[in-house]
């Protein structure tokens, strides 16, 4: 429970709140430093059953089972070492023999040539086959054995009170189930309300999704039957304009249809051109009968003269 009080005497009204009533500061009380309850006891740190019996420099015994358990312990730390260091060898070679690969080759030597490897460092070092190995090992200090830490038990503090509680002083079951039961009605109504609109929903859904298909159909069934007419108009006008051009082809092969040109050159330029060829022939032979009469007339003349 928490309380809300105001600072007495103060002209703001800042408020504050505490979870328990404040108290004041509790003073120890004066206790008489030559009195039997005053007086400090003093007592031996070796007769106390909290110190450690013993020297501090002996090695703690342990059991078979604990130095079993160490061993095993550095044995499995070595093995890792070892296969970490192991796979690190082989991923450096991998990685040596994959810049080896990516590097240009030097080309082959020339005939009377060879090549040999040179040190290009600042700092000559010897080159041997053989490379020294030193084996070296070192052992770790076993683990102390040590006792099993205690656990922590407070201190009991302040006194054990008891109390009754009789049936219905904290719960009464009427006031507390009523709206429980007004929650669980109202959400199961609420629920089948949902569940009756989710169908009557499908319900259309499914009768729209009906509807649709038979529009759908229909539409189809028009499509199809607007594209027979339109193969059969198709198919008529092709039929109608190779009816027609037999029909006038035939015509024309009849002499039913004469060309314009034609006919005004056949019927018109050529009796004119005829005409006046004839005219011009015409004109031509009266001239040489009057330069032949004209002849005749002059030898005539000469003769008698």
């Amino acid at each position: 429970m928490q309380q809300t009080e105001q600072s007495p005497g103060a002209n703001s009204a800042m408020a504050y709140t505490f979870h328990h009533p404040p108290q004041g500061f509790a003073h120890a009380q004066y206790r008489d430093p030559t009195s039997a309850v005053g007086r400090k006891q003093y007592a031996n740190i070796m007769h106390d059953r909290r110190v450690f019996r013993g020297n501090t420099y002996a090695a703690i015994p342990m059991s078979s089972h604990a130095r079993e358990e160490e061993e095993r312990e550095v044995r499995e730390a070595l093995r890792r070492k070892k296969e970490m260091q192991h796979r690190a060898a082989v991923i450096k070679r991998r990685k040596e023999l994959e810049a080896a690969q990516k590097r240009l080759a030097t080309p082959p030597p020339v005939l009377g040539r060879q090549h040999i490897e040179v040190q290009t460092e600042q700092f000559l070092e010897e080159l041997k086959d053989e490379v020294e190995v030193v084996q070296q090992e070192t052992q770790t200090d076993p683990l102390l054995d040590r006792p099993i830490t205690p656990p922590y038990v407070p201190v009991k503090s302040g006194r054990d009170a008891e109390s009754q509680i009789n049936e219905g002083d904290l719960f009464h079951f009427d006031d507390a189930v009523d709206p429980i039961l007004d929650v669980m009605v109202g959400k199961t109504l609420e629920q089948a309300m949902l569940e009756v609109l989710q169908e009557e929903e499908l319900e259309l859904l499914r009768q729209q999704q009906l509807e649709f298909e038979q529009r759908r159909k229909e539409e189809l069934l028009e499509a199809q039957r607007l594209e027979a007419r339109e193969k059969r108009l198709f198919e008529e006008k092709e039929r109608r304009n190779d009816l027609e051009n037999r029909v006038f082809a035939r015509l024309q092969d009849e002499g039913w249809f004469r060309d314009r040109v034609v006919h005004e050159v056949e019927f018109d330029f050529f009796p004119w051109l005829m005409d006046q060829v004839a005219m011009e022939l015409e004109k031509k032979q009266r001239a040489r009968n009057l330069v032949d009469d004209l002849i005749r007339q002059v030898v005539s003349a000469q003769l008698e003269g």
